[in-house]
């Protein structure tokens, strides 16, 4: 493989790189739907959690940081045993939820 070759490609890494890190993985619409059921009661409009909203305007909210979150134990939260695909979900739907 010549010098030419592999700097074409990575080139085309880079620019590919951006738009694979920024895609969002889950369904939010499923998020809503799991977070309705499950969550809305301490997180709802009069629940003593901060509201999803809340939680999707933190600078600090990612997929990663919502990710590890939900996998840690709380002593304010019940400890919910998550399938990777509600997890997944969960954090699309809040994610959403960004201003």
């Amino acid at each position: 493989m010549s010098t030419r070759s592999i700097a074409w490609g990575a080139l085309l890494l880079l620019a590919l790189l951006p738009s694979a890190l920024g895609q969002q993985l889950g369904d939010p619409a499923t998020g809503e739907r799991l977070a309705a059921a499950n969550c809305a009661k301490c997180h709802g409009a009069h629940g003593a959690a901060p509201a999803f909203t809340k939680i999707a305007a933190m600078p600090s909210t990612t997929q990663t940081s919502l990710g590890v979150f939900l996998q840690t134990s709380h002593g304010s939260m019940p400890n919910l045993i998550l399938s990777t695909a509600d997890r997944t979900n969960l954090i699309a739907y809040i994610l959403s939820l960004r201003p």
